[in-house]
């Protein structure tokens, strides 16, 4: 019997169901070509097999979210067939439809992992009803597995950006709202490449499906493999049933990759293929696994030199570099330190019982001449760190770590210039206090005698 083409068709409300692939097995062709009908109507990708033996084979050779199978068919029945299919792809739901109900053969079929048992005739409408049940319960699926992996996250992200720099990027983040285009993120570690990549996503088109992030530096390259494309049963030790990765369970939502330059180039080439082809092979396995999936990925480092060395492919940079978004270090937008301020103060406050309002401005000034190598994960640590120390009602200087007075960031302001001289002063009263007061020791590394030391100090003091 010849093969149906497979014809999708969208609904004209454009509630298409995408990546919900379904596989009728039924022997009767009008029943079999009626039922692929309604299906490729209702936006389904669906396909048709004349038998229990082709609709095997089918399965052994795709994946299908849903099979939907007659009892009784030449070659193989819908029983075994449902046994096969659920030994290779667990995750595959089987909808058993027969024109010899029994509650022996209904009983026997729920026990097997039927998820609906059907008698003939039936009504289309009522068969249309059930599918999207299952299409639903996918849905819910895959964004536990989403929820469980990042237990807490809520889709209401923003970020601030007072400053010009911060301004232009979330102009670039709002000019691919409507795009599905892949997206690399860098900066240095800290500067907010996690909370940017969750922005471009709940601003998409794909806001409401799943959005997964895994970290590539923190696995080994087997674990990430695993995590990424997931395994069949038996693979390797300790694998006892088959595992949906995270690229599987991201289909039609995105998935960030932070700090994907410490992945390994095996890896990068299994990566590729998803990015160029839409389909993966789980580890183990031997049936490729189709997905649509957005990718944004993240590094702290030179993707150019890593691909001079050899660490990263040129051709997956390009496929994620369709567009590219260099986030400044925080010392680079000043602006945004102020306003991150309050911001943290206001998110951490009610986790102690202090009674804090704000900053003084001295404190202010402090902070905003900071040079920030962690950025504004350090900035967060900063305030987390004051409201816990702070005795008043206002963050004062006493209550940030000494260390900050000595990693400023000098300004020149035209109004207060500075003599070489009151430089020098000031840089030697620092390292005085780093040292704890220790001014010979200040003056061995300063390479001047003790007794100039005294007088520059002095001289500073009488100063004032």
């Amino acid at each position: 019997m010849p093969q149906e083409k497979n014809r999708n068709s969208a609904p004209a409300d454009g509630s298409s169901p995408p990546g919900f692939r379904i596989l009728v097995a039924e022997d009767e062709a009008i029943t079999r070509r009626h039922l692929l009908l309604a299906l490729r109507n209702e936006g389904y990708d669906a396909e048709g097999a004349g038998n229990g033996l082709e609709a095997l084979s089918k399965a052994q050779t795709g994946f299908y979210d849903l099979v939907i199978a007659d009892i009784k068919m030449p070659g193989m029945n819908g029983i075994d067939l449902l046994t096969r299919v659920k030994e290779k792809n667990p995750a595959t739901e089987v909808m058993i439809i027969t024109g010899y109900p029994s509650v022996g053969s209904a009983v026997e079929t729920m026990k097997k992992g039927v998820a609906e048992y059907i008698t003939k005739p039936f009504k289309l409408d009522d068969v249309l009803l059930k599918i999207k049940k299952l299409h639903d319960q996918n849905i819910l699926r895959k964004e536990n597995v989403a929820l469980k992996t990042f237990l807490g996250m809520k889709k209401q992200v923003f970020i601030i950006a007072r400053d010009p720099k911060m301004k232009k990027i979330l102009e670039m983040v709002e000019g691919i709202e409507d795009s599905n285009c892949n997206v690399l993120l860098t900066g240095e570690s800290g500067v907010g490449k996690n909370l940017l990549a969750k922005i471009i996503h709940f601003t998409s088109r794909r806001s409401e499906n799943p959005f997964l992030s895994i970290n590539c530096a923190t696995l080994t390259e087997e674990l990430l493999a695993s995590e990424l494309f997931g395994h069949e049963k038996g693979s390797f030790t300790g694998a006892v049933r088959a595992k949906h990765g995270l690229v599987e369970n991201a289909d039609t939502g995105t998935l960030f990759l932070d700090e994907i330059a410490e992945m390994s180039p095996s890896l990068q080439a299994k990566l590729l293929k998803v990015i160029e082809e839409g389909e993966f092979y789980r580890v183990g396995g031997t049936t490729p696994v189709r997905v649509d999936v957005r990718f944004i990925a993240s590094t702290n480092q030179q993707v150019r030199k890593c691909i001079l060395e050899g660490r990263f492919r040129e051709d997956l940079y390009y496929r994620l570099n369709v567009m590219e978004i260099a986030i400044p270090p925080l010392r680079e937008r000043r602006e945004d330190i102020e306003p991150l301020c309050h911001f943290f103060l206001e998110k951490l406050l009610p986790k102690s019982r202090k009674k804090i309002t704000g900053f003084t401005q001295e404190t202010l000034k402090v902070l905003k001449a900071y040079s920030f190598p962690g950025n504004v994960r350090e900035l967060e640590n900063l305030i987390e760190r004051a409201i816990i120390l702070e005795k008043s009602t206002l963050i004062t200087p006493d209550s940030l770590p000494q260390s900050i007075s000595m990693y400023q960031i000098e300004t020149v302001e035209p109004d207060n210039i500075k003599t070489i001289e009151e430089l020098n002063r000031n840089y030697a009263e620092k390292i005085v206090r780093l040292l704890g007061g220790n001014r010979s020791r200040a003056a061995e590394l300063l390479g001047i005698s003790r007794t100039s030391l005294w007088r520059m100090l002095r001289d500073n003091r009488e100063e004032r």
